[in-house]
């Protein structure tokens, strides 16, 4: 029996060590409601009204009854009508309120009617603050709230009192944390709340498989930017698709509004699949609760490893490298040889020259036809035959081409003709 009741306790605890251990594996980030009727505490804990939206609070006036429609307006009703003192600001949502006072609703946009020229010509507004629990002077006890008083600063503005029985407040939100994909953008975290969209895998937030890395962009409030620390990666599943974190946010830098960290994601597909991988990156954040979101990676086909391209550039330009090195020793030591030895001088010294220059010899020779010149003519073409030489030329400098025009013959010139000599024009 002894041994049946340990192994009953040691079961129990067994027990109670994994739901404990379940419990903080499972504690997910706080993801903005799907309503805008949601507070933050003095201690920037989450309240979620959205269960609350429309729900009617009157309260019986002497001239006139106020009436609050909680997260819609704030409106006078008599006799004549009804005034309305404003409509919740979608905008500012709440404000956390000081001393007994918790939260603070702002109302704006109300009736113009002699209200122009006041509160910047936003018309009647209602102030309504909040109290969790019950009025100051013991009303509203047993009931789902109610406007424990109402106070008028003119007939244009209404500060409405307010009590309901607040719901349990959620898990403390890191204030001014923001994760986008630019330096001033917002778009996945914003004030320490993971965006629609972010909060769990969606596959039409997927990113293509051509996109090998996504880089992300962390701001905080520099007061509690050393909060932030390391982000942690698990994948879905699991060792089919590659991924790591770099960059400064990677190592736990404290990003601020002026200096934003980048963290850059690397992912690469290692198995082809039709639905994409759920990339979860947590972002533990001391004392509040870690700030996670989602990232999708389509992977239509496997991807090479981005080293072996690396690798494969590398590897070309060492080779020209050497061939580049080589090719100028050759002929930096052909050109000392033929100088030296062959006592070569100018280009004939360059090595290969003198193979260039029987190709071109050839190339032109395989022309088999030369250009000349007559006086007073255009160029004409001596059919089978190559260029001239100087030295066949009838001139004084066997190297030369001559300019001058020869003299005309004397019986020629008796006569009064002059017959045109033809110009010949030599290769180099």
């Amino acid at each position: 029996m002894r041994s049946v009741k340990r192994c009953l306790n040691a079961g129990f605890i067994l027990i109670a060590v994994a739901a404990f251990l379940s419990q903080a594996f499972t504690a997910t980030s706080v993801a903005v409601p799907a309503s805008n009727c949601y507070a933050l505490d003095n201690s920037s804990r989450l309240l979620d009204f959205s269960d609350w939206i429309g729900e009617t609070f009157v309260y019986d006036g002497k001239d006139a009854d106020i009436v609050i429609r909680f997260c819609k307006d704030v409106e006078s009703r008599s006799q004549a009508g009804y005034v309305d003192f404003g409509r919740f600001d979608k905008f500012n949502y709440f404000v956390a309120g000081s001393g007994p006072v918790d939260l603070v609703q702002e109302f704006y946009n109300g009736d113009l009617l002699n209200c122009e020229s006041t509160f910047d010509k936003m018309g009647r507004t209602a102030q309504v603050n909040i109290i969790c629990g019950n009025c100051l002077n013991g009303q509203c006890k047993g009931r789902q709230g109610c406007i424990c008083n109402v106070t008028y600063e003119s007939t244009c503005r209404a500060i409405v009192e307010l009590a309901i029985p607040c719901e349990k407040p959620g898990l403390r939100v890191f204030e001014g944390f923001t994760v986008g994909f630019h330096p001033r953008s917002w778009e996945i975290v914003y004030n320490g709340m993971t965006q629609l969209g972010f909060e769990k895998p969606h596959h039409d937030f997927s990113f293509s498989t051509e996109q090998p890395h996504v880089t992300l962009y962390l701001t905080a409030i520099a007061s509690l930017a050393n909060l932030v620390q390391k982000p942690v990666v698990k994948v879905f599943p699991e060792n089919e698709l590659e991924v790591k974190l770099l960059g400064t946010g990677a190592t736990g830098k404290p990003p601020t509004t002026l200096s934003p960290s980048t963290l850059l994601v690397d992912w690469r597909c290692l198995k082809a699949q039709n639905t994409p991988y759920e990339v979860n990156i947590s972002i533990p954040v001391e004392g509040y609760a870690p700030v996670e979101f989602f990232l999708t990676k389509m992977c239509e086909y496997t991807q090479n490893q981005e080293g072996d391209a690396t690798r494969g550039w590398a590897t070309f330009g060492i080779i020209s490298c050497i061939f580049m090195v080589l090719s100028t020793l050759f002929c930096c030591g052909g050109f000392i040889y033929k100088t030296r030895v062959e006592q070569q001088h100018g280009i004939d010294a360059l090595p290969g020259m003198t193979i260039l220059s029987a190709c071109l010899e050839t190339v032109s020779g395989a022309e088999g036809q030369g250009y000349s010149r007559a006086e007073g003519q255009g160029y004409s073409r001596a059919e089978g035959q190559g260029y001239r030489r100087a030295e066949d030329l009838n001139t004084a400098f066997g190297n030369e081409v001559s300019w001058e025009r020869p003299p005309a013959p004397a019986a020629a010139a008796a006569q009064g003709t002059w017959t045109p000599s033809q110009r010949t024009y030599g290769s180099m």
